[in-house]
């Protein structure tokens, strides 16, 4: 019978997070889409394009308010289970309020680590696929730059010169083991430039035991101590690029975490990002408890108005609050991890006093 119960109650659970799944994927495709269209404006491509790329962008959009998902999922399920009598129900078989929410909070805890596990893998490449897709139609398509496994690309058109730059790392104001081929027109190679270590925290960069390679000078080869290129790409314009950690994965972040820093990732922020992973299971648990404590803390069906508006608040006070710890965390008034985890913890010990409160109920 307890098994029956309890797929019953799963079951149920699921259901609804998809219910709400899809109604925050219909909110974010429609608005999304409009923002689509405004950047196409100018392009005679029609809507296929924008509704690609907004189908691509909404998953990894979702995953990031998925906390807010579970705990209105929970808000919804807990008040029908209490509006068609099934929580009484329940009381009868012998299932107490902790009990339930047991049950549904280990649900949630389940469905964040197949979220990270699983599909993390499948939204990363799509934001990849979503950026490389707009980059093509940006306005400054002549100036591109991409990372991949074999380090850093830039390709850049100066002085009716095309430079492609490959570098292997990129650290501060340093990138490392880098090669620049100048081209000319119909793309003939005119120069290689090799060097083991450039400053580019200005438009000038300083590049570092050089070798210059001149195909027009009869393939003579230049050895430099010092020499400076020109680039449109500097420190500052390089480190945006890295900001956008939505294009790794969990499972990249674990396997190739080194691999990831030596391409010029910053070691802090991939930390962040691998306890944002790790917490994410946490907070959906989390998320249930305190749904629970505000549905369940009453029996009064005419206080169900009441409790949903106070648990919106506290869902937004949570948003601001997660805010406000990343960004003490960014500021390093407090450590970047425990910036991470502080909202949870505070979650936490209001559950835990909470809890206690409904299982007398």
């Amino acid at each position: 019978m307890n098994k029956v119960i309890n797929k019953y109650l799963i079951s149920g659970f699921i259901k609804t997070i998809i219910n709400v799944i899809l109604i925050f994927l219909c909110i974010g495709i429609i608005l999304n889409l409009f923002e689509e269209i405004e950047f196409f404006k100018d392009l005679d491509l029609g809507l296929s394009l924008p509704f690609i790329l907004t189908l691509t962008f909404i998953p990894n959009l979702l995953i990031k308010l998925l906390p807010f998902i579970i705990f209105i999922s929970a808000m919804w399920y807990f008040l029908h289970l209490r509006s068609n009598t099934d929580l009484l129900s329940l009381k009868v078989f012998g299932y107490s309020n902790l009990k339930i929410i047991t049950i549904l909070s280990l649900t949630a805890f389940i469905f964040g680590l197949i979220t990270v596990i699983v599909f993390t893998p499948v939204t990363s490449a799509m934001i990849k696929f979503y950026e490389n897709s707009k980059s093509q139609y940006a306005k400054d398509i002549d100036h591109l730059f991409s990372i991949n496994k074999n380090g850093l690309w830039i390709k850049e058109f100066y002085e009716k010169k095309l430079l492609i730059t490959n570098a292997k790392s990129f650290e501060g104001d340093y990138i490392y083991d880098l090669t620049i081929y100048e081209m000319g027109k119909n793309n003939k190679l005119l120069k290689r430039i090799e060097s083991k270590k450039a400053n580019v925290s200005n438009n000038i960069w300083e590049l570092e035991e050089v070798k210059i390679y001149d195909f027009l000078d009869k393939s003579s080869i230049y050895i430099k101590e010092k020499h400076q290129v020109y680039s449109l790409f500097n420190s500052e314009k390089l480190n945006s690029f890295y900001k956008n950690l939505d294009t790794i994965s969990f499972l990249e972040l674990i396997n190739d975490f080194d691999r990831l820093k030596e391409r010029g990732y910053n070691e802090t922020s991939l930390n962040k990002k691998l306890n944002s992973f790790l917490s994410l299971p946490v907070f959906l648990f989390l998320m249930v408890v305190l749904a629970s404590i505000f549905t369940l803390g009453s029996v009064s069906r005419s206080q169900n108005l009441y409790y949903v508006f106070i648990s919106i608040i506290t869902c937004v006070v949570i948003y601001y609050f997660k805010d406000l710890s990343i960004a003490l965390g960014q500021t390093n008034r407090v450590s970047l991890i425990l910036s991470i985890w502080m909202p949870l913890i505070a979650v936490g010990l209001f559950c835990s006093i909470g809890i206690l409160q409904i299982n007398e109920k």
